[in-house]
């Protein structure tokens, strides 16, 4: 299959999974979307499955190559935590389809394929744990439960996809910022200063 084709197939498959689920698109579907006949495209993939796979793993390695350099960075946990916030959301928000199926779909894979995702999965999650841990370490962050603050953390982020709108007043930067600005301030204790900018980021 040449570059173009399959890229073309992997988007349309992209946006029909999102928009009516993996269960939910047919092969014909597929199809009709890319402009190839259904048993023609038979010639370019063995299965639906293999798309979502393809899918999901490349939104695997997008999440894992984007964080992986400010693990390894030597700047400060506090700047680590912001650079991989924004990280995080730049996947999303350059890839809303893409990865709205990969947070949604991916345990629709057979067994063999999920686990492979599920491996990348924690692989990305330890990156985080281990951000979180060195900020407490070195004090930079009160001691936290590195479990619940890696889920709360992961679960607030991930939810950029449901709102994000492209057309929006927040960049992905401005909103990692509003986010790490709230993570690290907390809700009690203290009246610190409140944004003068109240405009809606979707």
């Amino acid at each position: 299959m040449s570059d173009g084709r399959r890229e073309q197939i992997l988007k349309k498959a992209s946006e029909l999974f999102r928009t009516k689920g993996y269960h939910g698109t047919t092969i014909r579907d597929i199809s009709e979307a890319s402009g190839i006949l259904s048993g023609s495209l038979y010639t370019h993939i063995k299965t639906k499955e293999d798309l979502l796979f393809e899918i999901t793993d490349r939104g695997a390695e997008l999440f894992l190559r984007s964080l992986r350099p400010v693990v390894e960075s030597d700047e400060d946990p506090v700047m680590k935590l912001r650079q991989a916030i924004v990280a995080h959301i730049l996947v999303i928000t350059d890839n809303l389809e893409a990865a709205t199926v990969f947070f949604h779909e991916w345990k629709a894979l057979t067994k063999k394929r999920r686990s492979i995702i599920q491996e990348k999965r924690d692989a990305y999650e330890g990156m985080w744990e281990r951000i979180l841990a060195e900020g407490e370490e070195t004090g930079s962050f009160h001691p936290i439960d590195l479990k619940f603050a890696r889920l709360f953390l992961l679960s607030a982020i991930n939810g950029v996809y449901q709102w994000y709108d492209p057309k929006g007043e927040l960049s992905p930067e401005e909103i990692g910022d509003r986010f790490t600005a709230i993570l690290l301030s907390g809700f009690a204790g203290g009246k610190g200063e409140k944004s003068s900018d109240h405009r809606s980021t979707t």
